[in-house]
This record gives structure tokens, sequence and C-alpha cells, in this order.
């Protein structure tokens, strides 16, 4: 019996102090069903006496009245006395009773809407004041002292605690003030750590002393990468989601290969990039305007390699376009939108996931690998090729053709494995060699897969993520075909590498920008 009375605690009071104030009157019929007596204050009371619920104002509560335009309603000693006091502390009996203080055993609160508010305006005295003070506080209050308080956060916790006092007869248990604690301070960190990074953006900080990540759960996932491995999704926008039209749940492989393909469409002019992801990399790219010819170039480059994989396009995939895709197996398309004919053509496809992009945005991306307690951060390499900052080195100039085909070939390269090596012509890649230890190796493989399905290309241009560190590997590319070509420089061997391409009359530009990617 003892004992029960040490884990079961009958709740007499409630505060309740919402921004949020929806779904209240089915919690305040059960309040009043077990004679729970409400303090609130501002909206909320205002909205419980319009609801006909009885409930004493804040400020008749404390004997004091608000001030600093709200800035100070809930910040007094009689309510955090009220939710702080340990009930079988004999000290704090005393204290209450010299103070004339009362418990509070019910703390109902959600927060102002930082996060809402972010998205509304850019005012920064607007954003400021529409950072909660009171509210945190007193759930931290009614967290901390979860052995006799009872601390609600969200209005989706509604119905969880109404079933809690029916089954307990207007009681809550030790196990679920424990649970609902934990999840106040998740919101309170939440709802901090968005505050944090609100004032850091605000002063271009990107990398701070410490930093707090925040995101909430979007789905659990059914494994990882393997399915031994667990994963989850997680977004720091609420409203920036998925839009999947069609198919069957996303599984982690599929979303690491969405944000990589996203990430390469979105870098290409509108309304004309087409790129083909297998396994984090691209295996097919092209920028043609002709969004049909854009696809068919991207998927020639290595069909092979395609099956099964994804295709990002940020045009609007039309039925002239859907039937070709359809021919293909291909794990997701995404797209800026599907026509009606195209959707009804794609969807005959059993085992096809489509997604809507026009409403997914990207802010400034930093991409993390972590393991065990070490967290490495970057922010995203979105520097494209600069027309100001590169060399010619070579006695031979690049005509325009040559000259746009670097900038294609050498943008695509900067999302492609290291070490990356990169052909192309009419602005489409024709060969891509990826992830090998080896530069001479990515040469390669970039040239068997032009010659495999493309036989002969005329001014074929080569872009590599990085210098050359010896003369074989340029040397491989020019006798392959190769005319042009565009590496960062910074080697030992650099006036080697501008040597051979004057003995063979290619062209050579020296980016002075690297694009390792691992």
């Amino acid at each position: 019996m003892g004992n029960k009375k040490n884990t079961v605690k009958k709740i007499k009071s409630a505060l309740i102090s919402l921004s949020d104030k929806t779904d209240l009157k089915p919690l305040l019929v059960e309040l009043k069903k077990n004679n729970i007596k409400i303090i609130s204050s501002g909206g909320t009371f205002k909205k419980i006496k319009e609801l006909k619920f009885k409930c004493l104002e804040v400020s008749d509560f404390t004997g004091f009245k608000e001030i600093l335009d709200g800035r100070v309603k809930t910040l007094h000693p009689k309510i955090h006395a009220g939710i702080l006091s340990k009930r079988d502390n004999k000290s704090h009996l005393k204290d209450l009773k010299k103070n004339n203080f009362d418990n509070i055993d019910l703390v109902i609160v959600n927060f102002y809407p930082f996060e809402k508010t972010l998205e509304q305006t850019n005012n920064h005295k607007k954003i400021i004041e529409n950072i909660d003070i009171g509210g945190p506080t007193m759930v931290r209050a009614a967290a901390k002292n979860y052995n006799d308080v009872t601390v609600i956060t969200s209005n989706e916790q509604y119905s969880e605690l109404i079933r809690e006092l029916k089954k307990n007869k207007g009681c809550t248990s030790l196990k679920f003030r424990e649970k609902m604690s934990r999840l106040a301070f998740t919101e309170s960190a939440y709802y901090d750590a968005i505050i944090l990074n609100y004032l850091n953006k605000n002063a271009n900080i990107n990398f701070p002393k410490k930093r707090i990540v925040y995101s909430s759960l979007v789905e659990n996932l059914r494994y990882g990468e393997n399915p031994h491995q667990d994963s989850a999704l997680y977004s720091q926008n609420k409203n920036n989601k998925i839009k999947q039209l069609y198919g069957k749940t996303l599984s982690y492989n599929n979303y690491s290969d969405i944000f990589t393909a996203l990430t390469i469409s979105r870098s290409f002019p509108k309304n004309t990039g087409t790129v083909i992801i297998k396994h984090g990399n691209p295996c097919g790219a092209s920028t043609l305007r002709d969004n049909l010819n854009s696809f068919n170039s991207a998927l020639r480059c290595d069909p092979i390699s395609a099956f099964g994989g994804i295709v990002s396009c940020n045009y609007r995939i039309t039925q002239k376009i859907a039937f070709e895709l359809k021919k293909k197996f291909l794990e997701v398309i995404i797209a800026n939108g599907f026509d009606k004919n195209a959707l009804r053509i794609l969807k005959l496809k059993k085992n096809l996931r489509l997604i809507d992009s026009s409403n997914i945005s990207f802010g400034e991306i930093f991409k993390s690998y972590s393991i065990d307690n070490f967290t490495l951060l970057q922010s995203e390499d979105n520097r494209l090729f600069s027309k100001k900052k590169f060399k010619i080195v070579s006695k031979r100039k690049p005509s325009k053709s040559q000259f746009d085909n670097l900038i294609f070939a050498f943008n695509v390269c900067r999302f492609v494995k290291s070490n990356a090596v990169v052909l192309a012509s009419n602005k489409s890649t024709i060969g891509i060699g990826s992830g090998q230890p080896s530069r001479l190796d990515s040469c390669r493989i970039a040239i068997d897969k032009m010659n495999k399905f493309l036989k002969y290309e005329k001014d074929v241009v080569a872009a590599s993520d990085a210098f050359f560190p010896f003369i074989d590997g340029i040397e491989k590319l020019v006798q392959s075909g190769v005319n042009a070509v565009i590496q960062p420089a910074g080697s030992i061997r650099d006036k080697e590498i501008i040597k051979f391409a004057n003995d063979t009359n290619t062209v050579l530009i020296f980016s002075e920008t690297r694009h390792f990617r691992h």
C-alpha cells in the first residue's frame, strides 16, 4: 500500500499555458470529472472560459499582475514552489505553509511557436519576442520533479493523459510521469537548439565551440544499408517532406540516393538536368535542353549500371518521357512534377517509387559523418566552376563547345566518388570512372565505359577531381580520343603535364579548385 502511495499521485491542481490551444476541450472535460483545479493565464485563460470551464487566472493565483508586455507572468515563486516542492519533504512542506503556497500537480504547456515564426518572417525583433521563457522554465521544473508532478508538452499527449487519469481514478503513475518528463526535456532541448541554430546563423557562425543538432523523427525505416542494421529518417524542417506519389515504402538506400540525386540535378540549369544514380554515384548525366534527349543521353552513358538505379530530373515528366522511363527497371523517379498521363503510365510499374520534388527545398547543406563520439562536419562542395578562377595553360585554346563541355564535366565531377574522372561530349557524360585508389584506374574505367557503350564521340573532354600525379593518366585519356582536359593542378609534375598537352595539341585547363568526395 505504501509503495502505491509513493508511485501513484493524485492530481488536485493543474497549470495550463498554451500557444497551440487545439484539442483542449476533451482534456478539460476529464479534468472537471476529477475535480482538478485549473490555473491559467492570457489567451489560454480566455479560451478555457470561452469553452465554459472554471479557471483561476495566474495573476489572481499569485497576486501579481503581468508586467513587461507579458514577458513576466508565470515567473513567480508561488508557481515554481508549487511545481518544485517535494511532497514527502518536511522542510518543503513547511516552506509552502509558511508562504501560503499550494502544490501544482499537473503542468500542461506548449511553447511560443519559434520554429513557425522563423518560417513566416525575417524580422529579427519579432523572432526574438517569440523565444519562450516562462513555458520552458515551468516545463523543466515539472520534468525535474516528475516524482510528484506530471508534465504535458503537446496536444498529441492529451489522449494518453486522459487514459491515465481514467485508469488511475484521477491519479498518474510514476512510469507515466517518468515518460512525460523524458519527453518534456526532449521538447525543451529541441526548442533551445532551434533558437541556438538561428542565432548562430544570424551571426554567420558555422562551427561553434559547442554544436547542438536537432531534428524530428520522420519515420522508422525497415532497416539500414543492410537488413541487420537499424535506421530512421529525421528532419530539421517538419514541413519539408518527401512527397511520394506512388510505390512502396522508401528504404535507407533509397533515401541516401535520393538526396544525392537531388543535390546533383538541382546543380544543373533549370528544366534541363537529368542524373542517374546507383550506389551513391552518378552513372549518367546530361543537361540537353530537350528533356527526352536529356534522359536518353544520361542513360546511354552506362545503361547497365543504370539498371535498378534512381533517376532525378529537374523538369516535369510528360507522357512522352514516361513511355521511355517505363521501359527501364528503376527503383525511384524524382521529378519536378508529373503530368496526369505520365503518372498513369508509370503507376503500371509495380516496384517503382515516384517522388515529386517540386516542394522540397534545401538550405545551406552540411555533410556529417559520425563514429562513436566523434563527428566530422563540413559544408557541401557547392563551388561551381568559376570563369574568373582558371588558367588555360596549353598553347591550344578551347573552342566554345569544348569550354562548355569542360565546365559541365567538371561540375559533374564534384559528385563522383574519388578518385574521379568524367568524360563528356554534347553536355552529357559519356564515361565515368569513380572510387578508385589509383587515378589511372579511374581513367581506364571511364574510357572502357565510353568505348563499351558509345564507341566514338567527337570533341571528347575529360575532367579530373584532382591533379594528375604522373603523365600516365592524361596520356591514357588523350590516346582514347580526349582533346581537352580540366584538372585542378598542384602536382610537382605540372610542367610535364603541360608539355605533354602541348606536344599532343591537347587543350589543358587548370581549374585551381579540387573536388575530392570520399
